[in-house]
């Protein structure tokens, strides 16, 4: 068996788009290679700043041979059904193909033989198809050249069996050269195996993988901060991007002065992350951030560094200047004064300013306000200056930290812990991590915000369709499902009259199969006995709870099978149109034990079960229906619903329907499956 080792050498790929870049072609070469009838041992691709790298191993010196019959059309079927027959199998006569016979008939089928080709002529084949085909979220053309690419494509390294691949990509011949680090080793290297060429690029100053890149700019930094008594503050999205812009990660210590430590920590944190790509570091005795950092070269220095450490010293020094001056001069106008300012942004045509979009939201959270404990007076004012510090300097400058410094000037300017959190927290949860406000105040803030978003950009029909949502709609709404059952709160999305409910419960039903639930479970405890939407999601979720415990038992397993036969039975009979509107059962025409042990039963349970569901009590609902499971099981052994006495039969079928219309109360058990 044989390996393939193949590089595709450019200009610096994105950091973001590496990672991305190697399961892309790790994927199309593993598709390429089982389409050609190999198994492959192993299909590992890399990525560097400069590099795609992807190693094949246990690959055939040539393709198997193969047979395919490809089965075509009756004997004496017209010609011009034999024509594209014989066009699609590549033959000129049916002289070519075998006649066989089925219960139909005979038929045609067409026998191909191929001839097994040599790999390295299949690679030489589809990889250029994978290069030209390659998708980037950017890309560009170069020169004379058609091919794109996110960066100027340099060479091509493709080795199988210890030999050069012949192709070209665009007049780049495919050969066995690469380079190793751009300044320490820049000389050309060669090879034709990935072992070795592992082996020299990281003799030449190249680390191919990137968990290990990351692995040593973890390490060192830490062990950089540890050794001066400060912690690494972790941050696994730099860390990420950090280890895309480095083939030999070197982390250095940096200090700056600690007068920029009056500064709100993610001040701090966000000029050295956005721009200089720094991590922070902390001082454990105070629990804040120290006046250190530590950034990331990608070159060892004769020096140790010295040099470039001050560079990035000075660098960031000018850049906590500009936040330093940022900061003081947003100090000097108050939140509530910059309100005016608002009604200057657009929030969206059709829906007025950002202004007009604070003011709704102050209306809204007062409203909701009561309902989850909240104050109406303080949840409107911190709804009016939840948006106020998008209009500052800082801001402006650290798009991330809005809410953050709203907080900060807040409680300058002596507002309340409530209101001040209320202003941070109402853009939460920003993400599926992210956390949820639990504070009363922080809660009515953030689901007005999020709750007028959604009914205003439906109030203009500008709904997310398919995979586009350029208004974030879904994480929204999301975020107001996760709030709301966070917090066990016990209040009604909105939505009713539009399908706006709708793509609530689309959102819910993703939220709770995310956390583990079945989705036909889901689907049953959605809806109101009369079909429309439930509005109360925590109500929802109690019953799908209830549900879930249900259906793992014997009893619940065993009753959803009873339904399905009595809803078969329903459903066949109204097709046949012998169902009539009016079933009632009665009781005196219950002939059978069976019967009369089934009509006793349910009447017992639909008190214990109207009961219990409206003391919301889903788990005593539940146990009442289990107490169904013998009866029904009694009744469809002993007992024919299909009679040939008329009355008989219309008064089991009335049963099954009472049977059907109790468990109904609790849960729609049509939408179960199996």
């Amino acid at each position: 068996m044989a390996d393939l080792l193949l590089e595709l050498f450019s200009e610096e790929i994105p950091a973001r788009m590496q990672i991305r870049a190697a399961r892309e072609l790790e994927r199309s070469v593993n598709k390429a290679l089982l389409d050609a009838g190999f198994m492959p041992e192993g299909v590992k691709a890399f990525a560097t700043p400069r590099r795609l790298v992807l190693a094949a191993t246990g690959l055939p010196a040539r393709q198997p041979d193969r047979r395919e019959e490809k089965k075509g059309p009756r004997v004496g079927a017209p010609e011009k059904a034999v024509a594209g027959f014989l066009k699609s199998a590549g033959l000129t006569s049916l002289d070519d193909c075998e006649q066989r016979k089925d219960k139909k008939g005979s038929f045609y089928v067409a026998v191909i033989d191929q001839k097994g080709k040599d790999t390295s002529d299949l690679i030489a084949a589809f990889v250029p198809e994978i290069v030209r085909g390659f998708s980037w979220p950017k890309s560009m053309r170069w020169g004379d050249g058609t091919l794109r690419w996110v960066r100027p494509l340099h060479s091509v390294l493709c080795a199988f069996n210890g030999e050069i691949v012949d192709f070209d990509i665009d007049g780049i011949q495919a050969n066995d050269k690469s380079a190793g680090h751009r300044f320490m080793a820049p000389d050309e290297i060669q090879s034709r195996n990935f072992d070795d060429f592992e082996s020299q690029l990281r003799n030449a100053k190249v680390i191919l993988d990137t968990d290990e890149r990351k692995e040593i700019i973890a390490n060192d930094a830490a062990t950089l901060c540890r050794a001066q008594g400060f912690e690494l503050v972790d941050d696994e999205g730099l860390l990420n991007e950090v280890s895309g812009l480095a083939e030999w990660p070197v982390a250095m210590l940096g200090s700056y002065s600690e007068k920029f430590l009056t500064l709100p920590d993610e001040v701090l944190t966000a000029s050295m992350r956005g721009h200089q790509k720094y991590f922070s570091v902390r001082d454990p005795k105070t629990g804040q951030l120290a006046n250190r950092f530590v950034c990331v070269a990608n070159i060892e220095a004769p020096d140790g560094g010295k040099a470039m450490r001050q560079g990035y010293e000075r660098v960031l020094e000018a850049r906590l200047s500009d936040g330093w001056f940022l900061y003081n001069q947003d100090r000097k106008t108050k939140l509530e004064d910059r309100i005016a300012d608002l009604d200057k942004v657009t929030f969206f045509d059709g829906l007025g300013s950002v202004g007009d979009k604070a003011r709704r939201i102050a209306v809204l959270a007062k409203e909701i306000a009561p309902a989850v404990g909240a104050d109406a007076e303080i949840a409107a004012r911190a709804a009016t200056l939840a948006k106020a510090d998008l209009v500052s300097g800082m801001v402006y400058e650290f798009p991330e930290l809005q809410g953050v410094m709203g907080r900060y000037y807040a409680i300058e300017e002596s507002e309340s812990a409530e209101v001040s959190d209320a202003i941070r927290d109402h853009y939460k949860p920003a993400g599926q991590d992210d956390a949820v406000p639990t504070t009363p105040v922080s809660v009515a803030v953030a689901l007005a915000d999020k709750i007028d978003t959604l009914t205003s950009f439906w109030s203009i029909d500008q709904k997310p369709t398919g995979s586009k949502d350029p208004f974030a709609l879904r994480r929204a709404a999301l975020g107001v499902i996760a709030i709301i059952l966070d917090n066990h709160l016990r209040i009604s999305v909105p939505g009713a009259d539009s399908d706006l409910l709708a793509f609530f419960h689309d959102r819910l039903k993703v939220y709770l199969k995310d956390k583990g639930s079945r989705h036909d479970a889901i689907d049953a405890v959605r809806s109101h006995t009369d079909g429309a939407l439930e509005s109360d999601l925590a109500l929802i979720v109690s019953k799908l709870k209830a549900l879930e415990t249900f259906l793992k038992t014997d009893d619940g397993t065993n009753l959803a099978a009873g339904y399905k036969r009595a809803a078969n039975i329903l459903k066949a009979e109204k097709k046949k149109g012998a169902l009539p509107d009016d079933l009632v059962v009665n009781a005196d025409g219950l002939v059978e034990l069976q019967e009369k042990s089934f009509f006793a039963a349910l009447c017992d349970v639909e008190t214990k079960t109207k009961t219990a569901v409206a003391a919301e009590d889903f788990e005593t609902a539940m146990m009442a229906l289990a107490s169904l499971r013998e009866p029904v099981d009694q009744f469809f052994d002993k007992v024919t619903v299909n009679a040939d006495d008329a009355a008989l039969r219309v008064n089991r079928l009335a049963l099954l329907q009472r049977f059907r219309s109790a468990t109904a109360r609790v849960a729609d058990f049509s939408k179960l499956e199996g």
